[in-house]
């Protein structure tokens, strides 16, 4: 008895080799998949396993004297957020969204999806992951759905590493073709990707066949041409990805000019694909205006919301969108004694600790408080950064 798993991706060849003619194509949510047209029965002749490229049909033998019944579809994909809500995410940033951070954020804000920092794919020979990163892998994290992003440089790095994710419990992978320093690295990886549709053709197949959970891929609006991105649209579709995030700059960009947003809302309107909209997103005003303007299916907050983690709570409405500075201030110095006592257990030693807090004030830039940000930038020892906090008004 042949069981479509969520690895359909309604191409429909299984339709056409079913000799009893059980199948059909249909619409489930926003994605076409392969359903039974009848209850006749099936003769189990394995014609449709054979026929599909993505793995997406079993076949269970029956109980003696059992009816086989025609193909059953299996639910879709579960995605990392809840059906009919809007999800709000934050953004993973290298050397910025460690455990420890996002820990702060699920505490306090819980955004509705979290993502790990780079997952690097190793070339295959060894392990196709570090010891450090599958320690990280796991579900959900402080309860909300954790989403494990992968950067590699070559398909069987990427497919080995999605798999071992999995191993340790992955249920939901996102690939990285966005990272505009992800070509600095050797071969093309991240945004760097993008200059080789070859590679994106078999690559992103590949990972759909390997990866059994969600598959999402977050992408820049092109390497050097920002309509690049509406050539790959129907290679993501037939894929099978189960969504897309957008950051519309291109990869030579960098973090230059604007996102430019009516991108995204073009591309809201080319696929059937959920786009979750990423981009210059640091005001609740700003984010609901591109969730209004481009028909998102959720936003992405990076730069800001590290700069304002409340952001979270002030597009739901539970914060004030536009607080005074006393509110700020309070903020900041929750925020700042946060991140000194759990990058405690992150880093050892005062020097690196004080570093990589130091490395979030960058983000931050609130001219009400220019002066005492001044003074914690250059504070030279833990104990007097500290101290510094508690100054910390406008």
């Amino acid at each position: 008895m042949p069981i479509i798993t969520t690895r359909c991706t309604g191409c429909g060849r299984c339709v056409a080799v079913c000799p009893q003619r059980l199948l059909s194509l249909e619409m489930v949510g926003t994605r076409k998949r392969a359903a039974a047209t009848s209850t006749g029965s099936c003769t189990a002749c394995g014609s449709c396993v054979a026929a599909c490229l993505f793995n997406a049909i079993q076949i269970t033998e029956p109980a003696a004297g059992d009816v086989v019944a025609a193909c059953d579809l299996l639910p879709t994909t579960v995605l990392p957020w809840d059906p009919g809500t809007t999800p709000f995410m934050l953004a993973p940033m290298q050397g910025l969204t460690n455990w420890a951070l996002r820990e702060i954020f699920a505490d306090w804000v819980h955004p509705d999806v979290l993502f790990t920092e780079f997952v690097r794919a190793k070339n295959v020979g060894g392990r196709p992951l570090s010891a450090v990163d599958l320690r990280e892998i796991v579900t959900v994290e402080q309860g909300i759905p954790l989403v494990v992003q992968l950067i590699g440089p070559n398909q069987e790095a990427l497919v080995a590493a999605a798999q071992a994710a999995q191993d340790v419990g992955a249920a939901h992978l996102n690939l990285n073709l966005g990272c505009p320093y992800g070509r600095m690295m050797s071969g093309l990886t991240g945004g760097g990707m993008l200059q080789s549709l070859e590679l994106l053709t078999r690559l992103i197949p590949a990972l759909r066949k390997a990866i059994s959970g969600s598959f999402s891929v977050k992408i820049r609006a092109g390497y050097a041409n920002p309509e690049q991105l509406f050539s790959l649209l129907p290679l993501f579709e037939d894929a099978g990805v189960d969504f897309l995030v957008l950051h519309p700059r291109t990869v030579l960009q960098e973090y230059c000019g604007v996102a430019d947003h009516a991108i995204t809302a073009r591309a809201v309107q080319q696929t059937r694909l959920p786009i979750i909209a990423n981009g210059d997103i640091n005001t609740a005003a700003v984010g609901q205006r591109v969730l209004a303007e481009t028909g998102a299916a959720g936003l992405m907050l990076g730069r800001g919301a590290i700069a304002d983690p409340l952001l979270f709570t002030r597009l739901r409405g539970t914060a004030p969108a536009e607080p005074d500075p006393q509110e700020r201030g309070a903020m900041y110095r929750y925020y700042l004694h946060e991140l000194v006592h759990r990058y405690g257990a992150l880093y050892s030693g005062e020097a690196q600790q004080l570093g990589k807090v130091k490395n979030v004030l960058r983000y931050i830039d609130d001219p009400e408080f220019k002066r005492p940000l001044k003074r914690l930038r250059k504070a030279v020892t833990l104990r007097s950064f500290v101290e510094l906090i508690d100054t910390f008004v406008p």
